[in-house]
C-alpha cells in the first residue's frame, strides 16, 4: 500500500523554527515530484511548496523566503524547513504526490496530489 508519513511538527514560538519531513513506504519518493500543504481549522487545505523529481521547487506567496524545500535521495525523504515562523502558520501540514507535473510553474492544488500522508501539527504560539 502506497502511503505517505510526516513527521517533526509541533509548538514552536513565534520567529522560531521547524523542519518537518516526509517519507514513503510502498514505493519509490525519490522518483516524484513531492508537495507540502497545510489546513488550518475551519480553513482549505492550501498548497505551500512542491519539489520535483529534478529538484525544481515552488512555493506560495505566503511562505517565499522563509520556508525551502528539498529532498535526500540517499535519506528516500522530503523536508519543509520552516524559518521565522508565524501564528497564521499554524495548521496541520501534509505531504502528497504531486501528480500536477507542473511544480516548477506554480505549486499544486489538492485535487492534483496524492496518495497522502497523515498530517503533522504546526502551532505557532507564544
Amino acid at each position: 500500500q502506497e502511503q505517505l508519513v510526516e513527521s517533526g511538527g509541533g509548538l514552536v514560538q513565534p520567529g522560531g523554527s521547524l523542519t518537518l519531513s516526509c517519507t514513503a513506504s510502498g514505493f519509490i519518493l525519490n522518483y516524484n515530484s513531492v508537495a507540502w500543504f497545510r489546513q488550518a481549522p475551519g480553513k482549505a487545505r492550501q498548497g505551500v511548496s512542491c519539489i520535483n523529481s529534478i529538484g525544481d521547487t515552488n512555493y506560495a506567496d505566503a511562505v517565499k523566503g522563509r520556508f525551502t524545500i528539498s529532498r535526500d535521495a540517499a535519506k528516500k525523504a522530503v523536508f519543509l524547513q520552516m524559518n521565522d515562523l508565524k501564528p497564521e502558520d499554524t495548521a496541520i501540514y501534509y505531504c502528497a504526490v504531486d501528480r500536477s507535473h507542473r511544480c516548477s510553474e506554480v505549486v499544486p492544488t489538492p485535487s492534483e496530489a496524492g496518495p497522502w500522508g497523515q498530517g503533522t501539527q504546526v502551532t505557532v504560539s507564544a
